[in-house]
């Protein structure tokens, strides 16, 4: 397999944008094509597959916000784009970040810490990037240094030839999975709960979204862009992602969660908070709908979520405005949803509002920095890029960002998936306990 690997940044060097429109090729094809590292973004209006790096940005601590903004800046007054690209074939910068920017344990090994290759914040301008966008399907590639013109055109002839020739692959069939392990087991997870609603009724917080790893162990070696085809089809209006940095895990999921998107100074966010599962025939769907509309636990969960969102955007907009709550219904949940919109009151970069909005309520808990801490000494696993922003942004400081939920993190035979329950006063351990089941299942079923 030809390497879709760039080039290595470097201080100062120019970088060229080479592209051109392309007929549609099968995007689970071609990231077959490519090596690692390697990103699947799948959006409702813009679609990437890409591989190869030409630039890498990485931060760590309290301030990677900051500094990822700063150096994206700083990345993008270098990069020459033709004016001919239309906006979604621009480069963009795709990656993500960990849940808490506190330093982990070191010494933990390779075996059983699946994270090894996810640094606090990590971002890679692709050298080879294939768009689906409303002006059609583009190859957009990229090089650096003197003769960088020259290397992004042969990239360019490259891999237009090649993404014209290409293959449908065949689909293999789930790997099939031999043992799970979870993690707390169901007492653990009672102990945690009941220690989070002890907290509650003392004051200390207000809601603590607990989370708890499944780790399976399958028959053979994942294909996860199988995987990733498949949850296309089975939660179609969700945002699907992959991220395989070289030599490590891949993280995948299909989130139905957008965390925020940013085009201008129009931003678009919204609250999911509130779930129940789904009916085996219509009239029992509609009754649970009924029962999570009516329902005093989820909706109060809901109305913390709406009004942080509100708090946290009412300094940097001029205006906030809440839609209706509808229900968002999956494949095996369904969620209490509000969409909510500002205008930004200047010019800002969506990791300004990414560091403002993550970790929301509703997969961290109020207030942010107590609940961020009793997640810490509770869930007795990392979180690594579970529940995180993982997303893109462009030369213009606009981008799409979203919570990586439905998520699982993979290498060879071995998976760990995640889900998280928000907890209030009156939640039931063992009710929590079912509701992660459900959400365990996106992922699971796959498998």
């Amino acid at each position: 397999m030809e390497s879709t690997r760039g080039d290595e940044v470097a201080a100062g060097e120019p970088c060229v944008v080479q592209g051109c429109a392309i007929e549609m090729p099968s995007l689970r094809s071609a990231l077959e094509l490519f090596d690692a590292p390697r990103t699947g973004w799948v959006a409702p209006t813009t679609s990437v597959v890409a591989g190869g790096t030409t630039a890498t940005l990485t931060a760590t601590g309290a301030c990677r916000f900051e500094k990822l903004r700063t150096d994206a800046r700083a990345l993008f007054r270098r990069v020459d784009t033709p004016d001919t690209l239309p906006d979604g074939a621009r480069p963009r910068l795709f990656g993500g970040f960990s849940f808490t920017g506190t330093e982990r344990d070191t010494n933990r090994t390779m075996e059983n810490e699946p994270w090894a290759a996810y640094p606090d914040a990590h971002f890679v301008l692709p050298a080879v990037q294939v768009s689906v966008t409303s002006d059609g399907t583009w190859l957009t590639t990229t090089a650096l240094g003197a003769d960088a013109k020259m290397k992004a055109s042969e990239r360019l002839t490259r891999w237009r030839d090649r993404l014209t020739a290409i293959p449908e692959f065949d689909r293999g069939n789930p790997p099939g999975v031999q043992s799970q392990q979870h993690t707390p087991t169901l007492p653990g997870w009672r102990d945690g709960v009941e220690s989070v609603i002890d907290r509650i009724d003392r004051g200390a917080v207000k809601k603590i979204v607990l989370a708890k790893a499944l780790s399976a162990r399958l028959d053979r070696e994942l294909s996860v862009v199988d995987v990733l085809a498949r949850l296309g089809e089975s939660y179609p209006g969700c945002y699907r992602f992959l991220f395989e940095p070289a030599g490590g895990a891949t993280f995948f999921g299909a989130t139905p969660e957008r965390l925020v998107s940013l085009r201008g100074r129009t931003v678009d966010t919204e609250a999911l908070a509130g779930s129940i599962g789904r009916g085996e025939t219509d009239d029992e769907d509609d009754w649970l709908e009924q029962e999570l509309r009516k329902s005093d636990k989820n909706n109060h969960e809901h109305d913390l979520v709406v009004d942080t969102i509100h708090r946290q955007l009412d300094s940097v907009t001029d205006s906030v405005e809440t839609g209706s709550r509808t229900v968002r219904k999956l494949s095996t949940v369904q969620h209490l949803q509000t969409p909510i919109r500002g205008t930004l009151d200047g010019d800002r970069h969506v990791l300004e509002l990414v560091e403002r909005l993550h970790p929301t309520p509703a997969v961290g808990g109020l207030p942010p920095v107590g609940a961020t801490r009793a997640i810490e000494e509770l869930e007795g696993f990392d979180r690594g890029w579970y529940a995180s922003p993982v997303g893109w942004m462009d030369a213009d400081g606009n981008g799409t960002f979203v919570v990586a939920i439905r998520s699982a993190v993979a290498k060879a035979t071995e998976v760990r998936l995640f889900a998280g329950a928000g907890i209030v006063s009156d939640s039931n351990p063992d009710e929590e306990w079912d509701e992660l089941r459900l959400k365990f299942r996106p992922i699971l079923d796959e498998l």
